[in-house]
């Protein structure tokens, strides 16, 4: 028995303006603030002698290649990342940054959603993926339709009640 797994599949490119700006944000932060700070701290506790015992070296050394690794991670997004700034030319209907209010037609709740890219997924705002298994049925409806999502606890039924954008 084998331990593979197959491949994750690529999730879309998409990103809205505000996500782009917020990793441009955290490339700043993480390039010209944080590892700074670090590589003066790494650099005074090699002074100290031996660093195989230094702890502010060891987890300062950490520190860097976990920057290092984000930095490059951060920069590879944006550079594939398609930003989607504009409004869709129909707005009556359910595109990538929209957001949407929907009522659970079983527990009558109302919720609203907004669609963004997979880096700006959020469950505390209810900011929900582009490749969800939610934004996937809401893609391409309009107000006053129903919808069926499969999720594990069961089906939903949803009907749309406001799209903004």
């Amino acid at each position: 028995m084998s331990r593979y797994r197959p491949p994750t599949p690529k999730s879309s490119p998409y990103i809205t303006a505000e996500g782009a700006a917020k990793m441009r944000a955290e490339i700043q932060q993480l390039w010209k603030v944080e590892r700074p700070e670090v590589t003066r701290v790494v650099h005074e506790a090699a002074k100290n002698g031996d660093r195989s015992e230094n702890g502010d070296y060891i987890y300062g050394k950490r520190r860097l290649r976990e920057i290092d690794s984000r930095v490059r991670y951060l920069t590879k997004r944006i550079e594939d990342a398609q930003i989607i700034e504009d409004k869709p030319r129909d707005t009556s209907r359910v595109f990538f940054s929209a957001w949407v209010t929907v009522e659970d037609q079983d527990t009558e709740s109302i919720d609203t959603y907004r669609l963004v890219g997979s880096d700006e997924i959020d469950p505390a705002k209810n900011w929900t993926s582009i490749d969800s298994p939610m934004a996937r049925a809401l893609l391409g409806k309009a107000v006053g339709e129903e919808v069926t999502v499969a999720t594990p606890s069961g089906d939903r039924h949803l009907l749309i009640s406001k799209i903004q954008y």
